[in-house]
């Protein structure tokens, strides 16, 4: 079965095409600032990867440009679109209705819109996504894969917020994550390299990239994570600040003359590295500039890890010890210096890290001592993967179902 999948941002469009017979990936590519001007499609993979210049003034078109490359030039990678036989998305906030992946119809259309609020930037270009696939390709099943429902086994006692009850009764107002797909991954994926079964393992993953989160894995179940009602809670981020005291918001809004939304838009998009640096949301900027002696830069850098090192030190508390700790995304996977200050004087909890491992970049690989009682790994988060297999899985059921 070729599962194409899709993940609709706001301004983008990134899609892959999986095999899940062979776990191989047929195409990707991604359509770049959608609606302006400036849009560009980049298609391919590795070195027959192209970049072209191409308007597109919605999801509609941007979609008519994929699934053309996927079936014509030299570097389609079907024929036809009958070789597609199920279209996954990533749908970031399923709020308390979803806890499993399903099979998208108008009513779960009507969830995803309600629930828009939560994501605005997110659920509503997964919104414009599936249509597009509706006006292309009417005919084939739909899955809508949830960043927020793993996290469905979180307690109580985890994602509530320590706000009048009133407040959840009326809007819903609490814990419900995100990365929730890759944290999924991680965990599995561990528990595969290390040869144990996930049920006997305590687990913490980590997500660090330009978005960032963490969650605590105890015996196969989620019990906490970092995001929040949103994903501007929990660690300091590329632009976001992660949590903070609320306290905060209405004196911004005092002093500097702000509204609600203004602040929101600072929290999200101007603070984390970008705001404490004053240089940019790369952390490979950062790091550059941190090791010319900017000191803005040298303290972001100082910010962002300790963050990290904090909510290890929650999770190992939540879950009373930790078997594994795995790091990916850009970060994770690739900053050998960012892992370093991560896990520097976390010796005395058996966690010990490998400094000639640590080097390089990429790649599943071990980066603990061997005699370390933590094993540290680093797996690069496959979130398509879970988003084909789900949307296999789904429609194969289905299948079987009608027969």
């Amino acid at each position: 079965m070729n599962v194409l999948v899709l993940n609709a941002g706001s301004s983008s469009l990134k899609y892959q095409l999986v095999n899940l017979e062979t776990r191989s990936v047929l195409a990707k590519g991604i359509c770049e600032r959608v609606g302006s001007d400036e849009a560009f499609h980049k298609h391919g993979i590795d070195d027959n990867e192209v970049v072209i210049d191409a308007p597109m003034a919605d999801h509609n078109e941007a979609m008519a440009l994929v699934l053309e490359a996927l079936t014509s030039g030299e570097n389609k990678a079907i024929d036809s679109l009958d070789q597609i036989d199920a279209i996954g998305h990533r749908i970031v906030q399923g709020g308390k209705y979803f806890d499993r992946s399903v099979l998208i119809d108008d009513a779960v259309i009507d969830k995803i819109a309600e629930l828009a609020e939560l994501a605005p930037l997110h659920n509503g270009a997964a919104l414009m996504g599936i249509e597009a696939c509706r006006t292309y390709m009417a005919d084939k099943p739909m899955v809508a894969v949830f960043d927020t429902s793993y996290f469905h086994t979180l307690q109580p006692k985890a994602y509530m917020y320590p706000i009048p009850y009133e407040y959840y009764e009326k809007y819903g107002i609490r814990k419900y994550g995100a990365h929730g797909t890759s944290h999924r991954y991680l965990a599995d994926r561990a528990a595969e390299m290390l040869d144990e079964q996930i049920d006997d393992l305590k687990i913490i993953t980590c997500h660090l990239g330009n978005g960032c989160s963490m969650s605590a894995i105890d015996h196969g179940l989620a019990v906490d994570t970092s995001m929040g009602l949103t994903p501007l809670d929990g660690l300091m981020m590329g632009t976001r600040s992660g949590a903070i005291d609320p306290a905060i918001v209405p004196f911004l809004i005092e002093h500097e003359g702000l509204t609600s939304q203004e602040v929101n838009d600072i929290l999200n998009k101007k603070s984390g590295l970008l705001g404490i640096s004053g240089i940019s949301n790369d952390l490979r900027s950062v790091r550059t500039a941190s090791e010319e002696g900017n000191d803005r830069a040298q303290l972001a850098y100082e910010m962002y890890s300790n963050s990290v090192k904090k909510y290890i030190g929650q999770y190992i508390a939540v879950m009373g010890g930790v078997d594994a700790i795995v790091l990916s995304a850009g970060v994770g996977e690739n900053c050998d210096k960012m892992r370093r200050m991560i896990f520097a004087g976390l010796q005395p909890l058996g966690i010990v890290l490998d400094l000639e491992k640590n080097k390089g970049r990429g790649g599943e690989r071990v980066i603990s001592t061997d005699d370390s009682a933590v094993q540290i790994l680093v797996i690069p988060t496959n979130e398509e993967y879970m988003i084909a297999r789900d949307t296999f899985d789904l429609v194969q059921e289905s299948l079987s179902a009608d027969i």
